[in-house]
């Protein structure tokens, strides 16, 4: 076993003695508890640096010219966003953005304290609401011009500091929330009232999705769980096959149209189940042949559906699988960790280094890619594209260290660039022809 493995055997060791068990009086504020809730924090810190210095350093960096400007469908207006990657598809396409040369919002909501390491923060908009939570787990709901219509603390003063990720979704006039100390819980979106909460005893490491009256999530021993969103009581699960290390990143879900959930665990396997019962369809593991410890650490994008067809990034790869049977359709060397975007024939994404690709979504063949950093001045070249989103046609990545840098969705070309902030790590989205953006210190940024 090589050293790095052993040290991360080691963290392992010290993470399964941090149980979250009721029975150990969860609830009590107990000095016990508070030890291991403590212990929990340092070493999810921990395996975040092992995991940042085991992964390969091999990336995509080769630039393709495009030969011929595509042709995009009109942009359509969205007014809700109420879930990670807008709809239970996760398909964005183009979306009304006409400008963002103004900036009409810039308001500084939430705690800026526990830092000392980044997770990515959901943003919602609902019935005309703004809705996040920061990284103590107070959830925000605020107007457009940045007002508090209501917060709400739902966790006792045991856990205000400890660093805590949500993943949040909003179903019909209700806010739904898991987190990775292990509570799932509901909140009423018109005033933040706690509908029910519950404690699974295992941190959640999924994104959420609701779908026809069900909570969907994966826990950190690879259990895909079904909950009744009425108050929350467990439907089914099914286990799956756990990996070596559990990741830092959110799993993916996504929901065919007709109620099918896709999965994909944190050992690489890619899951179609019956929403209803939890009967799996087909598995597949989308890591191929590449080595055998590569599903211990491998990252991924979002989970498209598009016609058919299952798009996602993972490891040092885009793959296209057949949604009806489960098998690979192509398979091409580049990747993205935040949502691909499919617009009519083709896939666009960007490279955490700064690749802007545009694919053949049937063959998988690089059409375009170009380096979108080099806009910067060389000093500012060093940082990392953290998401993206197409606005009239217009690619808007965000970087690591705020920078916002507008290229042509049409031909690949980049424009131009802002800086916006110190640090951009959460996902923007579009509503109303505005762009809204959170940054790192909580500060919720409107362009239009």
């Amino acid at each position: 076993m090589s050293k790095k493995k052993i040290v991360i055997f080691s963290l392992l060791l010290l993470l399964n003695h941090c149980s979250f068990d009721d029975k150990t009086g969860f609830w009590s504020g107990s000095k016990e508890e508070i030890n291991k809730l403590s212990e929990l924090d340092k070493q999810n810190k921990k395996i975040l640096d092992v995991y940042k210095i085991y992964i390969s350093d091999k990336i995509y960096s080769k630039e393709v010219t495009l030969k011929k400007k595509l042709i995009l469908p009109n942009a359509k207006k969205n007014s809700q966003w109420e879930m990670l990657g807008l709809n239970h598809q996760n398909y964005l396409s183009n979306i009304s953005l006409p400008s963002i040369d103004n900036i009409f919002l810039k308001k500084n909501i939430g705690k800026k304290r526990l830092s000392t390491f980044k997770k990515k923060s959901v943003l919602l908009f609902y019935n005309n609401s703004i809705i996040f939570a920061d990284k103590t787990g107070t959830v925000f709901a605020v107007d457009e011009l940045g007002k508090t219509k209501w917060k709400k603390k739902v966790y006792k003063k045991l856990y205000k500091n400890i660093q805590k990720n949500l993943v949040i979704s909003v179903y019909k006039n209700s806010i739904y929330i898991a987190d990775d100390v292990g509570f799932v819980y509901s909140l009423n979106a018109n005033n933040g009232e706690v509908i029910w909460i519950k404690n699974y005893g295992t941190p959640i490491k999924s994104n959420i999705k609701v779908f026809d009256g069900k909570i969907y999530l994966i826990d950190s021993d690879n259990k895909i769980i079904c909950l009744n969103s009425k108050d929350g009581s467990k439907i089914w699960d099914v286990l799956t096959i756990s990996s070596f290390i559990k990741r830092p990143h959110v799993l993916p879900l996504s929901f065919t149209k007709d109620g099918s959930l896709i999965a994909l665990n944190s050992s690489a396997d890619l899951y179609k189940l019956e929403g209803k019962s939890g009967q799996i369809i087909w598995s597949a593991n989308i890591l191929g042949s590449l080595q055998a410890d590569a599903s211990d650490f491998f990252i991924s994008s979002n989970i498209v559906i598009s016609d058919n067809t299952i798009f996602l990034s993972s490891g040092k790869s885009f793959l296209s699988y057949d949604l009806e049977k489960g098998n690979i359709i192509w398979e091409t060397n580049v990747s993205t960790v935040s949502t691909p975007i499919v617009i009519g024939g083709n896939i666009f994404i960007v490279t955490e280094n700064g690749y802007f690709v545009i694919l053949n979504k049937l063959t998988g063949e690089i059409i375009s890619s170009k380096n979108i950093l080099k806009i910067l001045k060389e000093k500012h070249q060093f940082t990392k594209i953290t998401s993206f989103i197409i606005g009239s046609g217009k690619m808007y990545s965000l970087t690591s260290n705020g920078y916002i840098i507008v290229s042509s969705a049409s031909n690949g070309t980049t424009e131009n660039f802002k800086k916006i902030a110190d640090s951009l790590i959460t996902p923007p989205i579009i509503v109303n022809e505005k762009l809204f953006v959170l940054t790192d210190k909580f500060k919720i940024l409107g362009f239009n």
